[in-house]
């Protein structure tokens, strides 16, 4: 039998305390039924704030570097999703706004420091990567360009401006990167030549590299933007990455907001609303492929040429991801034709076994499925029994340990890898809130 004991640090070795999340972990703890699905999320929904942040205070402004867990380094992409869900709360909790608006300025610096990178050193260090064949900064963990790096900051500066209305972030410096982050994307386009990104790796992981000197497979232009990776770090086969796409589409059009709205920018915003235009225009005409089993879906990756990888990876931003992040609408008809393809076995990376099924990815090997890709599936699920299922398959194969993994062996849990993974838990935290606000009927019951 599991001790439910909580596995959070003792109150004294935690990095960060809100009041607000506090209170929200006993008041929903009380409320779900569930024993353990409640200790999980009291375990899961605060680890960012309990083990990975480093708040500080740098030329009078708020500053906050936020680790994955278990690498100490900071992603553009997990730490805007690590502190996502905590966004509701900060509008009547000075000091969690802080630290967030901190998220903000410390990812703003990232950016300028180099729009190409994807993780980032707490200062300047020794990367173990700092051999890799590409233009590395000491200020540099890694150097793999994805789409989804520049998006991510922007998704969170918009979020966090919706919900407590401080645009005090858009200063002189966001501004500046974000112009940097739109002529980055542009650049990717690759209308006039390569670009000046590349990247190799010596490496007996194949994902781990680009191929032809570090600039990718052939690709024809099409008006998307290239991705030398995906959000999994892992290289892309065909270089316009799909959903990573949609996401910059999705972005673009957040920038143009902010910019009629606050930074008073009208020729900025002009220019992000025809990309985001621009970009589902080429998205309509290139994006969608013939699956023969499933028909016409949302293929993962295209190159221009009319070839399309039919599959899909558990990390966000995913195919089945698509309306969280709010490209479409979950009753969308071509998201229902895709989303039916990516939950079957026609999916290679769609795993069943007697511990659960669900998406993982090439990135820590075959049959290993990944909690993300359960917890996104929850999300973005019109279905009680569904989404029950899905907490189900949350709850049995933690392993004992009270927290989300990266990923598990589908026939047994404890096989798992990366057993501090914020990302993983804040999400699922993420996962609860949902329910709670808009099916409460489902924490309300045990589930079995």
């Amino acid at each position: 039998m599991t001790d439910f004991s909580s596995r959070r640090p003792p109150v004294d070795r935690r990095k960060f305390t809100s009041q607000s999340v506090e209170a929200t972990i006993a008041r929903l703890t009380r409320k779900i039924a569930d024993p353990e699905l409640a200790w999980l999320f009291a375990n899961c929904f605060p680890n960012t704030l309990d083990t990975t942040v480093r708040h500080r205070t740098i030329d009078g402004k708020p500053d906050t570097f936020v680790v994955t867990g278990d690498i100490d380094a900071m992603w553009l992409r997990d730490s805007a999703a690590q502190v996502w869900p905590f966004l509701p709360l900060a509008r009547d909790d000075r000091n969690l706004r802080d630290l967030i608006a901190g998220v903000i300025r410390r990812q703003t610096k990232c950016i300028l420091i180099d729009p190409y990178a994807n993780a980032f050193n707490d200062g300047r260090a020794k990367s173990p990567w700092a051999n890799d064949l590409t233009d590395m900064k000491p200020e540099l963990h890694e150097r793999k360009y994805e789409i989804d790096s520049l998006c991510y900051p922007v998704r969170l500066a918009h979020g966090y401006w919706k919900a407590t209305g401080d645009a005090s972030v858009f200063d002189t410096t966001w501004r500046e990167a974000m112009r940097l982050a739109v002529a980055t994307l542009r650049e990717q386009q690759r209308r006039r030549g390569t670009g000046p990104y590349h990247f190799q790796r010596v490496s007996a992981v194949p994902y781990d590299t680009v191929p032809l000197g570090g600039y990718g497979n052939p690709s024809r232009d099409c008006g998307l933007i290239r991705s030398a990776f995906r959000p999994s770090d892992d290289a892309c086969i065909y270089s316009f990455l799909v959903p990573s796409n949609m996401f910059a589409a999705v972005a673009l059009r957040a920038l143009e907001e902010i910019s009629l709205a606050e930074t008073h920018d009208a020729v900025f915003a002009r220019e992000c609303a025809g990309f985001s235009d621009e970009l589902r225009e080429a998205l309509d005409i290139t994006a969608v492929a013939g699956h023969p089993v499933h028909g016409p879906v949302y293929a993962y990756e295209v190159d221009g040429f009319g070839n399309a990888l039919f599959m899909d990876d558990a990390n966000i931003p995913s195919l089945l991801a698509l309306p969280y992040l709010g490209w479409c609408t979950a009753q969308e008809d071509r998201y229902r034709a895709t989303r039916s393809f990516l939950l079957s076995e026609d999916n290679p990376y769609f795993y069943r076994g007697a511990a659960g099924e669900g998406i993982g990815g090439p990135h820590v090997g075959l049959d290993m499925i990944w909690p993300m890709g359960i917890i996104v599936r929850g999300l973005t699920s019109t279905e009680d029994g569904e989404i029950l299922k899905c907490l189900h398959m949350l709850k049995t194969t933690h392993a004992g340990t009270g927290f989300m993994h990266e990923s598990f062996h589908k026939n047994d849990p404890a096989n798992f890898t990366r057993g501090w993974f914020a990302w993983a838990n804040t999400l699922f935290g993420e996962l609860i809130l949902r329910l709670d606000a808009e099916r409460p009927t489902l924490l309300s019951r045990p589930v079995i």
